[in-house]
């Protein structure tokens, strides 16, 4: 969580100036970009909420995106990030919203991702949509876990500092 917590503060500092919010919907982080971002006191100015999208049946509970706008696009893909991002920031009228899917464990996911594949995407005020793929090559869960958050934090300070 060091690395990861100068970046949540100045995320949360940009936040507050600008009075905007965030959601964030996660899956490999685990939660690790939500509790980044709720180190810093005062968080209920700037965060709505998060979820940890794990599974299938998450996605449908928590996002209720349906089966049809995913048709083609499966989970772990920058696709995927963005409509998950794009379905958080509608479902909570938030200015900003990031997503994270991927592959954390040593063995991969279904999908025939390796260990170590994430697909981030911010979503945000001003028409901004970036999404990135994160592959680090490496089969160590928690170290993934770090890595991804990071890389999730770090593009949204992109567009938020500019």
């Amino acid at each position: 969580m060091q690395t990861l917590l100068p970046l949540a503060a100045g995320i949360a500092l940009l936040l507050k100036q600008r009075k905007q919010t965030i959601v964030v919907a996660e899956s490999s982080t685990g939660g690790l970009i939500s509790a980044a971002l709720l180190t810093v006191p005062g968080a209920s100015a700037y965060f709505l909420g998060g979820a940890t999208v794990y599974t299938r049946l998450a996605r449908k509970l928590l996002l209720d995106i349906p089966d049809a706008s995913v048709k083609a696009v499966r989970a772990s893909t920058e696709a995927f990030a963005l409509i998950a991002a794009r379905t958080m920031r509608e479902r909570f009228a938030a200015d900003w919203a990031i997503a994270e899917t991927g592959a954390a464990e040593p063995t991969g996911n279904r999908y025939g991702d390796s260990a170590g594949h994430s697909c981030i995407a911010v979503v945000g005020g001003g028409g901004v949509e970036q999404a990135i793929t994160l592959e680090t090559g490496s089969a160590d869960r928690l170290a993934n876990m770090r890595a991804f958050a990071l890389a999730a934090l770090e593009l949204l300070h992109r567009p938020l500092s500019t």
